[in-house]
């Protein structure tokens, strides 16, 4: 797997891929599990908390991040200052950054946070157009991937679905090439096939 490429990234321990915590852990597989065990705690807390009156707006999608994560980073909800690139895929170019995401946040807000959706086809239309800008945004130094997908399982929580299941997608690696076609072309097709088959209305127990 390729790593990210940082222009002068001040957040890893020197000679590794491991951010530097506040744990002083340095071995790459117990902070990717202390990360999965912090994600797994925000889904229950940020699913329990939502309700029609929730604002999915910027300082939400910031939130997600600092509160999941600011018990190991000093990172967390912070907006990167430099620029990011992963294999040949260049994300925003962080002087752009603060203004792409307001101008993001902004369509999201007029779109009532796709209440405006009429049916499954256009909230799924919808929400692949979201998804895929943000992944291009890739707005913070690391855990975009889950954190967007955080966000992007709250968004359909709010509209009345359930997580979506990206389970087919990412052992097929279609996620990933997905994934590849929003930051390259901003074209959202594949990502939209994924959430449609991914995508269950929500049942009331």
């Amino acid at each position: 797997m390729s790593k990210y490429r940082l222009d002068e990234s001040p957040i890893y321990i020197e000679g590794t891929d491991v951010p530097k915590n506040k744990l002083g852990i340095k071995e790459a597989a117990l902070i990717h599990e202390i990360e999965n065990n912090l994600l797994l705690e925000a889904y229950e807390y940020f699913s329990s908390q939502i309700t029609k009156k929730t604002l999915l707006n910027e300082a939400y999608f910031i939130s997600l991040h600092k509160k999941t994560f600011e018990s190991l980073y000093d990172f967390a909800g912070l907006y990167r200052t430099v620029n990011m690139s992963k294999s040949n895929s260049q994300f925003c170019l962080a002087h752009y950054l603060p203004n792409e995401s307001k101008r993001i946040f902004t369509e999201l807000e007029n779109d009532a946070y796709l209440l405006t959706c009429k049916d499954k086809k256009a909230f799924v239309k919808k929400l692949a157009y979201y998804k895929s800008e943000l992944i291009a945004l890739h707005p913070f130094y690391e855990l975009n991937g889950r954190i967007l997908r955080l966000f992007i399982d709250m968004l359909c929580l709010y509209n009345g679905y359930d997580f979506i299941d990206y389970s087919k997608a990412l052992e097929n690696n279609t996620y990933i090439e997905a994934s590849i076609l929003c930051v390259q072309y901003a074209d959202a097709s594949m990502m939209e096939e994924i959430i449609e088959n991914g995508l269950k209305e929500h049942s009331n127990s």
